[in-house]
């Protein structure tokens, strides 16, 4: 049986929140195999929230585009020294129509007016792109990093990324309970228990709502019809996983006592971000979200040394910060984790990096209290040649973020010429159409 993988969940109940593709992949290991030569087969969105200051990532003394080859980075990206040739430092676009303040939310990667508590007016980049990339069991995954009682209390929320105008793709921040719905099927002891009790909790659920619906009528029943399909996609994946169980036990990650006795936050992260690097080094996924703070103005570092948390974090200027130093360099060795796992897994006659771009920024431009005038972003790996890399881009300020989006699009071989931008919103906010040829290979 074949189902529509685009066809997402629109509901579900808290606990299992979770935006799901619905198709039945027919060879987890041939997804690398049907891209395109040169498209990106996978990509990674990480997110960091209270804005990323361009001072933190330029190499001091470059104001103008050009060479990475002699540079030396930032104290805050210094991670990525020894990576400087697959990284593309850009500089120049702007977030104006989104109107971020403590956040732009959905709009950071929707590319749109985002503020808190608006749902989202469209979909955004990550889930178009698990559209068109290669097919696997879950086309988009998406990890929300946070305080250790932000994560605990809601394991899962929905603030960066959606499949539609209104439909939130929901960020799961219990690592958990993430690895149960990944990996509780091939697991054993009281992984394997709760996975098995959740399941037929979920089970019931679903014939219960299904005959609670059948008495609705109009629109009433069309989101409760929305809420039933939530969970079926839920029980539709485990079975799927479930098939594929053989090949999962290769990449499931060891469980140890930083799962359930986590000492600081920083250990759920960086469980988390081996949950994702299992999913992508699997097949499970191709496009991974991470949002660090997830989207909001709050979060913690406290395994780093960082005592100061939350909305504070935003009023300290970035630059030379020893605080955001700290969490800067943390987030650079996330991204060489991520490209070194990667780099350790043959693909074609290359790497799964070759194929692979990884985007890092922030949901709010520059600064927790921006206009969104400048947007820094990095980018990393050259998806075989088809990026620009080991340079510093300067634009002049006057294309949108929606334009990296395009490009993006672009290169996943989508012929579009402009990313949720109508042609009025473009005459006030874009300069230009299409892609970012300053970027392209």
């Amino acid at each position: 049986m074949s189902l529509n993988r685009r066809n997402l969940l629109k509901g579900m109940a808290a606990t299992a929140s979770a935006a799901i593709g619905s198709s039945m992949f027919p060879g987890i290991a041939q997804a690398a195999k049907t891209a395109v030569s040169g498209a990106p087969k996978r990509i990674i969105f990480f997110m960091q929230n209270q804005g990323f200051d361009p001072k933190t990532c330029i190499p001091s003394g470059m104001s103008n585009s050009g060479s990475l080859a002699n540079a030396k980075l930032p104290e805050p990206i210094r991670a990525l020294q020894p990576y400087r040739e697959r990284l593309h430092i850009i500089n120049g676009l702007h977030g104006v129509h989104t109107s971020p303040s403590h956040s732009a939310f959905f709009g950071a990667l929707g590319g749109y007016r985002g503020s808190d508590g608006v749902p989202p007016s469209g979909s955004t980049i990550d889930y178009e792109l698990s559209k068109v990339l290669p097919e696997t069991l879950l086309p988009h995954l998406c990890i929300g990093m946070d305080s250790i009682e932000n994560m605990r209390a809601k394991p899962t929320v929905a603030n960066l990324s959606a499949s539609g105008a209104g439909q939130p793709i929901f960020m799961h921040s219990n690592p958990n309970h993430l690895y149960q719905m990944l990996y509780g099927g091939i697991s054993k002891g009281d992984i394997r228990k709760q996975h098995e009790a959740r399941s037929s909790m979920f089970d019931r659920i679903e014939k219960l709502a299904a005959a609670k619906g059948d008495s609705l009528r109009g629109a009433a029943k069309q989101r409760y019809g929305h809420y039933v399909q939530g969970f079926n996609d839920i029980n539709g994946l485990r079975e799927r996983l479930g098939g594929v169980s053989e090949h999962l036990r290769e990449f499931a990650p060891a469980v140890d006592d930083g799962y359930a006795n986590p000492e600081f936050e920083t250990d759920w992260h960086d469980r988390l971000l081996d949950l994702g690097v299992s999913a992508l080094k699997s097949g499970i996924t191709s496009v991974l979200t991470i949002g660090s703070g997830r989207g909001e103005i709050f979060g913690a570092w406290k395994g780093l040394g960082v005592e100061q948390q939350g909305h504070n974090l935003g009023h300290m200027k970035q630059p030379d910060n020893p605080i955001w130093v700290k969490i800067r360099q943390y987030n650079s060795r996330m991204l060489v984790k991520l490209m070194q796992e990667l780099e350790g897994v043959p693909e074609g006659s290359g790497t799964m990096m070759d194929n692979t771009l990884i985007v890092y920024t922030s949901n709010n431009a520059d600064a927790q209290h921006t206009s969104g005038k400048t947007w820094p972003v990095m980018l990393l790996g050259n998806c075989n040649g088809a990026f620009k890399t080991g340079c510093f881009t300067q634009l002049d300020g006057t294309r949108p973020i929606n334009a990296l989006y395009t490009t993006l699009l672009r290169s996943a071989g989508v012929n579009c010429e402009r990313f949720n931008m109508s042609e009025k919103l473009a005459k006030k906010f874009d300069s230009g159409s299409g892609p970012l040829k300053e970027i392209l290979a």
